[in-house]
């Protein structure tokens, strides 16, 4: 993860829902879903199952723990 702790441009987030699986690549500028640019992982989120939700939560994304 970076420091705003968006995971690394390149790297695919898989989730399933609803039996069926979805890809998100990350990218420098945001986020990739189905071919189409997004800048927020919540924007997918809601576009694949139609209601809000954080997307961090629903891909699985906890926050990096900083050492103290």
């Amino acid at each position: 993860m970076r420091g705003d702790d968006r995971p690394i441009a390149g790297t695919q987030l898989i989730r399933e829902y609803q039996g069926v699986e979805h890809v998100v690549t990350v990218t420098r500028a945001g986020y990739e879903y189905q071919g189409q640019p997004y800048q927020s992982l919540s924007a997918i989120a809601r576009a694949i199952t139609g209601t809000r939700w954080n997307g961090r939560v629903f891909f699985g994304l906890r926050p990096s723990r900083s050492a103290a």
